[in-house]
């Protein structure tokens, strides 16, 4: 009887239902949304700033591709008319021989329309000749030489040896010329130095020695007499 009673206090404990503790769960907060107008705002700002960020790029690289273009085609033009003054000078060097045959002369007068259409190009490409007068001016002149004298002022250019050109602003070639320069004088000044010691200097010690000189001379002159 008692195994009874025990049997019938137990109690089974049966699995709780998954919908039962769903619905004892409680619901997480409901998030408020955003208003449209508002997002649409933030949306419409944040496209209009990406827009003017690449625009601003562009532009930079924009300019930067027209530098670098501009860069380049100075640097070919400098070349082509650096070669084309060249070109310049063998034909002022042609010119300046003088010629007697008829030949001669004909070539000669084709040499000279083919420098003036030269010239016409360096013009029109704004390379002019740098001047080579006066003061000796190192951003346009280049010293190969100097000359001492006394009839110029140090500096000043005595002879060109060599013609220079610039294209705009920039020099295409430097002008070679010979620069006055005032005369060495350290030379004189030794020369001078020396003359006066000469005059100045005492001559009694040369004179003490010819004296001993003729002594010595005339005592072995007696010896010999005697």
């Amino acid at each position: 009887m008692a195994f009874g009673k025990n049997k019938q206090t137990e109690t089974t404990t049966e699995p709780e239902d998954p919908e039962v503790e769903a619905q004892e769960v409680p619901t997480a907060e409901v998030v408020e949304e955003e208003d449209p107008l508002l997002t649409l705002t933030r949306e419409r700002d944040e496209a209009v700033d990406r827009w003017m960020r690449l625009q601003a790029d562009f532009q930079n690289h924009r300019r930067h591709a027209q530098a670098n273009i501009e860069a380049a085609v100075a640097s070919a033009r400098s070349e082509v008319l650096g070669e084309a003054v060249t070109i310049l000078d063998y034909l002022d060097m042609a010119l300046a021989f003088e010629v007697s045959s008829e030949e001669a002369k004909n070539l000669k007068v084709g040499v000279e329309m083919t420098r003036q259409q030269l010239q016409g190009l360096l013009d029109r490409m704004n390379v002019k000749a740098i001047s080579a007068e006066g003061a000796f001016d190192p951003s346009r002149h280049q010293a190969v030489s100097t000359v001492e004298t006394d009839e110029h002022e140090p500096g000043t250019i005595m002879e060109v040896v060599r013609g220079g050109w610039t294209m705009g602003e920039a020099v295409l070639r430097f002008a070679q010329v010979r620069v006055a320069a005032a005369p060495d004088t350290k030379d004189g000044d030794e020369d001078a130095s020396e003359e006066s010691v000469a005059v100045d200097g005492d001559p009694a010690p040369a004179a003490d020695t010819d004296a001993s000189h003729d002594e010595g001379a005339s005592d072995s002159t007696e010896e010999e007499t005697t």
